[in-house]
This record gives structure tokens, sequence and C-alpha cells, in this order.
């Protein structure tokens, strides 16, 4: 082919000189290498590839957060002294496995949580050799091993396995990805390098003796992709595992001396801390258990709160009929100007409405014989389900704030603040360094190493990569902001060195520059109109990371230790919509127990309840208000906060977003005569247990 232009992946492995001969042979016009280990082998060591155009290390790809964060794993007090190797191992391996006992319920957790599929993580278990690897095997499928629990969930990957135990070995390998394949623990020896990608591993146990530079190299590199394509912000689902009791502080040592392209994360177990089982506790609304719902997804990790609560009816066939019932409801959430709150379901016209709906969609049971099998009465168990609705629900509406008419937006020109921009002037060695390459003029950084005619075409062209930057709309904007850029460089460093410095930084550049326009940004339209698509909105499940041992604790009492209130789960509510929650504070707690006491109704929101969005910077990110709470005559979104936190511009924002929200929920319940909503900003000093609700909302409403 006249025009053949090759890709190569893992292109270390074309060097030889049988590969070279082929490739050449086609004759393209361009190859584009890609690899992790640009070097060739030889008696000397390593050579370094000369034909390296663009270089981005494995140190920037997780400053830059496109993998996973490796932490290395010891023990606290942890003391080999008398410790033979195999004991050592065996305390490795076991505390290996209570880690990701612990971060498969945290992913369980942060799955049901953000809406995302659920991820199963698994062990890795690097072995000396195939002896060694078959060792550990029949050690992990011993019943004395964890009581036998990984049995069948183990599998040993190395070049002894041959015929049918391969065939199993490889596709047992090659689903370990998927949630219905049941291997958690994979022990090799030297078989998995490149080719073999997968984003569940988490956990990595290395008993292989080697120095700590190798073992950091041969540790992380198959276990940094992220399952979700991008950080998430939980540590445990963010975080690779090694665990390395004996090496630990080589390791550490290692990946802090200069040179050294990654940095590792030190995570110090505790020995009480690992005996602890946890759990992944749902908790579904009161209703949804009351009407007999599963959440739709269990694992062996999760526990269902609230299963012990009766049902809200005893015979399977009425249950069946109030769940169809529960369907039908909620396909009137799309429709609130006829049905713009529960209370309107109990209209005789909506009922008669459901009762036909259920009908239709009901399949008999296969033994149910006219005059032989009692026919449940639906319009009983629907008349029971709406009432069950209307008393475990408060009214959310979904609503949307979309501009009418043509919408123009931009930035107001403005003078930038760049006294803390002060880049050194670039030396040529460094300049060369950063281009890896001997030759200035060779593509490398930034705008792929194009030369510039003017100094400002390179913060201009870091800028408009950019989204929200039009260069046709904000040309004179970017070339003014561009020109005091390179005005501030050009005051300290010379013409030569202001463009070495644009060029090598255009990127850090660009981005300072660009969190300075966010607070010049304008957007006009003809006005702006409120849309309510959903009448009321189904509460959506929670879930909570708990440890097997702590039963759900008494909302009313204090818990021993304060600050740490996360790991407590509360329960006991008499009122609250859920069965458990949890509270960031002890405040909040407080908070609770005069919400038991004061609102008819309450609950703290799971996330994507509200669907209100707030602007900081550049994003627009989700509020997700700390609790509901209803009353006679009214409901309250409540926000308790430190008060030397009540000035701060997230705050600020979140409370601007979230007082507009309500004023919208308040004028569509005045349209049938509903409940207005308010939006209480309370300092955590405030609130005490004799504090009523009506004095908070007295004192802080909004």
């Amino acid at each position: 082919m006249p025009d053949l232009v090759m890709l190569m992946d893992e292109s270390h492995r074309y060097r030889a000189s049988a590969g070279i001969r082929a490739i050449n042979e086609l004759k393209p016009i361009l190859g584009l290498e890609l690899t992790a280990t640009p070097f060739v082998e030889s008696a000397r060591g390593a050579v370094a590839f000369k034909n390296v155009i663009y270089d981005y290390p494995l140190g920037r790809a997780m400053a830059d957060g496109f993998v996973k964060e490796p932490a290395v794993v010891t023990r606290k007090d942890f003391n080999p002294a008398g410790m033979s190797t195999e004991e050592i191992e065996r305390l490795k391996l076991e505390d290996g496995l209570r880690l990701h006992e612990s971060v498969k319920v945290e992913l369980e957790t942060y799955a049901r949580e953000s809406g995302n599929a659920i991820v199963k993580p698994f062990l890795l278990v690097i072995a000396r050799d195939t002896t060694h690897a078959g060792q550990l095997l029949s050690l992990i499928q011993s019943d004395g091993f964890f009581e036998g629990r990984y049995k069948e969930k183990v599998i040993q990957v190395d070049s002894s396995q041959t015929g049918a135990k391969e065939d199993e070995m490889v596709e047992r390998l090659l689903k370990v990805e998927l949630t219905s394949e049941p291997t958690e623990i994979v022990i090799h020896v030297n078989m998995l390098k490149e080719g073999w990608d997968v984003t569940n591993l988490y956990t990595i146990v290395p008993l292989r003796a080697a120095n700590a530079r190798i073992l950091i190299e041969q540790s992380i590199g198959r276990g940094l992709r992220l399952p979700y394509g991008k950080r998430t912000g939980v540590t445990a689902v963010d975080r690779l595992n090694i665990v390395a009791h004996d090496k630990f502080q080589e390791i550490i040592e290692e990946a802090n001396k200069p040179d050294s392209t990654i940095r590792l994360q030190a995570v110090v177990l505790d020995a009480d801390e690992l005996g602890q089982k946890t759990v992944t506790v749902v908790s579904q609304s009161q209703l949804a258990t009351r009407l007999g719902f599963k959440p739709a997804q269990v694992t062996s990790s999760t526990t269902v709160a609230g299963q012990n609560e009766a049902p809200a009816f005893s015979k399977p066939e009425d249950q069946k009929v109030a769940q169809i019932a529960y369907e039908v409801i909620k396909q009137y959430e799309n429709q609130p100007q006829s049905l713009p709150t529960v209370e309107h379901l109990k209209k005789p016209e909506i009922q008669a409405a459901i009762v036909k709906a259920v009908e239709e969609q009901r399949t008999p049971g296969q033994m149910e014989l006219e005059g032989v099998t009692e026919r449940p009465d639906i319009a009983a168990v629907v008349a029971k389900t709406v009432e069950l609705v209307t008393q475990q629900t408060i009214d959310i509406p979904r609503i949307l704030v979309v501009p009418r008419g043509e919408v123009q937006s931009g930035f107001k020109p403005f003078s930038l603040n760049l006294d803390t921009l002060k880049y050194p002037a670039v030396s040529d060695e460094l300049w060369i360094q950063t281009l890896r390459t001997n030759e200035r003029e060779v593509l490398a950084l930034g705008r792929g190493g194009i030369e510039e005619a003017r100094l400002e075409d390179y913060v201009v062209g870091g800028l408009v990569d950019f989204d929200d930057i039009s260069y046709d709309e904000h040309a004179d904007l970017l070339y003014d902001l561009a020109s005091q850029t390179v005005r501030h460089f050009q005051s300290y460093l010379s013409d030569e060195d202001t463009r070495k410095v644009l060029r090598c930084f255009q990127r850090d550049i660009a981005r300072f520059i660009h969190v300075q326009m966010q607070e010049h940004y304008w957007e006009e339209a003809a006005g702006y109109e409120v849309k309510v698509s959903k009448g009321f909105t189904e509460l959506k499940q929670s879930a909570y990371t708990s440890s097997v041992q702590e039963p759900p604790a008494d909302y009313r009492v204090a818990p021993a230790d304060k600050s740490n209130m996360a790991k407590y789960l509360f329960g006991n509510f008499q009122r609250c919509l859920y069965p458990v929650q949890k509270f960031d504070s002890d405040t909040e707690r407080k908070l609770a127990v005069i919400l038991e006491r004061d609102a008819i109704r309450w609950f703290k929101p799971a996330k994507g309840q509200f669907q209100i969005y707030y602007k900081t910077g550049a994003d627009h990110l989700e509020y997700q208000p700390d609790f509901v709470a209803e009353t006679a005559d009214t409901i309250y979104m409540l926000e308790p906060k430190m008060r030397k936190e009540l000035d701060d511009p997230i705050v600020i924002a979140k409370k601007e977003v979230a007082i507009k929200w309500c004023v919208n929920a308040s004028d569509h319940a005045s349209t049938y005569g509903g409940k207005p909503w308010r939006y209480l900003l309370i300092p955590h000093d405030e609130i005490a247990e004799n504090i009523t609700l009506g004095g908070l909302a007295e004192r802080f409403g909004g």
C-alpha cells in the first residue's frame, strides 16, 4: 500500500531482526510505536530507544489521575524477628485477603451509591516458581484457610498447567472481570506480562524474593487500570494495594528516590481493624421494604437493612398485586399536571385507573382456578398501597430551569492576576530533557512542538483546548489575555526565554488563565422558565459500609468515639423514611433526634435524589442536601455546617442553588395547595436536642 501507516502496540516486541525485516518489506511511510518499555536489552544493559517523540511516564499518569494510586501495605508494629519465611508469607497472604474482603465491600457500596455496575475485585499472588505456586494453591484450598471460603475461587496460572486444566485456567483468567465468574485469587509465577489488561485487580501479594525496584515494577504493571475509566474520589476504589510487610521500608525508600518516576502511598493496617469483617448495607426506603421489594443485585457481601420489618401484605398474591400497583404509581411521577402530589392518588378516579392497569398487567398464578383459589381483592390492595405511599413519601418534584429564546454567553474583559506565575528561565539542558530529544526542532511538547510565529499564539493555542472557549467568539479577549501574559514574562525574561517558558509550560499556563476566566463568565437569555417534569420522585436506595460485629446503634445515644462518626450505622427510627442512616458528625445525630420529635417524616437523601447542581470554577457539581423533613405545614431542606464554613464560597454556592430550588418547588406547590419548601443553613453549634425545628426555622430559614 503506497500510503501505509503502521501503529505498533508493545513495540519493543518488534525490535528483533526478523520482525524489523518483515516490517521493512511492507515499506510503510510512517510507523508509530507505543510501548511502556522504550529500550532493548543488551550485554551492556538496557539501551534506550533513540526515536522517542513523546514520553508520558507512569508517574505523570498517576499525577493526572488516569490510573489507580498504588500503595504499599504493612501491618502495624510488624516485626519479622523470629518468624520463618513460611510464617511471613502466610501472614502477608492472610492480611492481603482481609484487605481484599474490605475492598470488595467498599467497591459494592460505591457502586450502589453512584448507580454504577458492581465491580468484583481479585487478589494477585506472585509466587517464586511453579512448585511454590502449587503449595500456595493447596494452602488456599484447605479447610483451615479462611474456613475454606476460597476453595473454588482460586486459580493457578503458570506453565505447569496443561491440557484441559490449562484451557480451564485460560477461560477463567479471561473472564476474571465478570461478576458471574467466581475467581477472586490468581496465583502466578511469570505468565502475566503484556497483553493481559484488567481493571479489577486491587490487591497484590508479592511472595517472590526481589529487590525493591523489581518488586515495584513487577507488582503494579497489571493492576493500575481504573474500572470506571476515571478516578472516583473514593480511596478504596482508586487505590491498588501491594502487601509487602517485610519489604515495606525498602520499597518506600526506593519510591522516594529522586529518580523514581512514581510515588507510593503508605498504608499501615491495624490488626484489630483487620479482624472486623465488613458488609455493604443496602438501605432501601421503608416503603420498598413494606411492599416486599428486594435490591436488584445481591452479593455475598450484601446485607439489606430492615428485612425483619413485617410486610404490609401477608399473602404472597396480595404482595404481588401491591408491587404491580406501585410500578403503575411510579408512572404517574411523569404527570405533574394531573398528579402533582402523592395525595392525589387517593382520588377515586385515579385509584380506579390504577386498579384497571393492575388487572391488565397481573398474570394469575399457575394454580389459581376460578372458584377454587381465592382471588386477591385488587381494589382493596391498591387502596392500601396508596395509603402506604402517601405515608412513606415526601413529595420531591423534578424541577428544570430552561432558557427562553436564544442563549448568549461569553467572558468579560479583565486584567489577569499573574503575580504567582513566576516560571524560571528554562536552560538548554532542561529544554532538551523536556523534549526527550537532543534537537530542539523535533516534535515533542505542547502543540506538537510547532514554532509559533507570535509568542501570544502559545497562550491562545492552550486556551482554545478548553471546551467552553470558542476561538471565533472570543479571539479578541484571548489575544488580550495572551498579551498580558507575554508582557508579564518579558518583564523578567528575555524574548528567547519567554518563548521557551510559554512552549514548555503551555498547558499549565492555559489552565492558570482559564480558572480566572470563570470569574468573568456571563450568560444572557430572553428569560428563563421553570418546568416541573415530575410531581414526586421515588426514594433512591442508599448504601453504607458497616461492620458485621456492630448492629445499628440507637440514634438517641451519642457514640463513644465521636471523632469517627462515619463508622457507625444508626437505627431505631420511627419517622425516618429509611430503616438506617449514617451521620457525618454528632451534630447531625442531634438534628435527627430533633426531626424524629418534631417532623412527620424525614430522611437523608441519597445521591441523585434531587439533581440540583451548583457551579464551582468550570465545573457543575451535584448538591446533595443533608436532610429533608416534612412538618404539618412546611417541607424543609436542612444543611448543618460548622460556623467557620458558613462563608466558604462552595457552601454559599450550594445555598444559592438550594434556595432557588425551594422557591421553584414552593411555586409549584402553590398551584395545587401544597406545602412550601424552605432551606435552612444551620451553624452546627446552634443544634442541641432541646432546640425545636420551628425555632431553627425561625432563626435560619432562607
